[in-house]
């Protein structure tokens, strides 16, 4: 009777204990019910979500890929190109031909040691334009975004919001530009109003990163090593926001090269900026010859985004650790 009596009763190792309702089982979690929607989500959805991001992807590339593809087609009539393969589309955009398209495009000349070279000269000052708004805006953006961040003070909301938000658009600010500095020339114009621009794009980046970082220990950390506070800021906390740094100067960069009503307003004399070869070579050529000078634009954002991408992976410093 005694074994029998023992073996029937629950032991605290079996997962069950008795109460006063009975038996209950502290091991076993009870069956849930999906439902209709929750079984067809669990077999279907992941197909679909994948589904749905690779026509969103391809609807996306599509017209850069038919595009590239065109800039290198003799002719294209039809559904496909026909006529075979020709780099002239590439060499009248990019000013190498003595043609009239030519003109429009981004040659220039280069004299070295009696030996003249033809190089894209307007692709070359649009590009530096480009990198200086980018400069401008990391020493203008990345104390704001760090200010904002770090310390709280008067005026703090209405600073982080006026940096946040756009200042007024590019044809308001280029006829601004003109009224105010008129005498100003057009390539420090240029580079001022395209760091104006796209100066929030810059503080989001950059403050997202802040946000992310314990500012207030990472800072008593390195002065109570012996770092004085300007090495502590760009020793320790700007290179540990390097990912916000990073893609805040690929969104800037690639936005200002493409900033066209600005450039319009403002532009006077010399090499052209990116935008306006763009838009000529888009207005007055066949699309042939519009598809050589738009690649050449998706070419250089490719390079820019990959290089600028390539040094964040490896780290960057400015005067102190990796």
């Amino acid at each position: 009777m005694t074994d029998a009596a023992d073996a029937g009763t629950p032991t605290p190792d079996s997962g069950t204990v008795a109460g006063s309702a009975g038996v209950v089982d502290r091991g076993t979690v009870p069956e849930r019910d999906p439902g209709l929607v929750g079984r067809v989500s669990a077999t279907v959805g992941r197909s679909v979500i994948t589904a749905l991001l690779a026509v969103t992807v391809v609807f996306l590339i599509a017209p850069v890929v038919i595009t590239f593809v065109a800039s290198f087609a003799v002719e294209w009539t039809g559904v496909v190109p026909s006529g075979g393969v020709t780099f002239d589309n590439w060499r009248q955009a990019l000013g190498l031909t003595e043609t009239l398209g030519a003109t429009r495009g981004l040659g220039g000349q280069l004299s070295l040691l009696g030996v003249t070279l033809p190089i894209p000269t307007t692709l070359g000052f649009s590009m530096l334009l480009a990198l200086g708004g980018v400069v401008v805006n990391l020493v203008v953006g990345v104390p704001v975004a760090y200010a904002v961040t770090r310390y709280d003070f008067y005026g703090r909301g209405w600073l982080n919001t006026f940096a946040v938000l756009p200042v007024v658009p590019g044809i308001i600010l280029g006829i601004a530009f003109l009224r105010t500095y008129p005498s100003l020339p057009s390539a420090v114009a240029l580079m001022v109003g395209y760091s104006l621009l796209k100066a929030p794009y810059m503080v989001l980046a950059v403050q997202s990163s802040f946000e992310s970082m314990d500012l207030r220990q990472i800072e008593e950390s390195a002065r109570s090593l012996g770092a004085s506070w300007p090495r502590t800021l760009l020793t320790v906390v700007v290179p540990n926001a390097k990912t916000g740094i990073i893609s805040g100067s690929i969104v800037c960069w690639t936005l200002a090269a493409a900033e066209f009503n600005f450039s319009y307003i403002v532009y006077s004399r010399g090499p052209k900026p990116f935008s306006l070869f763009l838009f000529e070579n888009i207005s007055n050529n066949p699309f042939l010859r519009a598809s050589a000078a738009i690649s050449i634009y998706f070419l250089i954002v490719v390079a820019v985004t990959a290089l600028l991408q390539a040094t964040g992976q490896r780290g960057f410093s400015i005067g102190g650790a990796r």
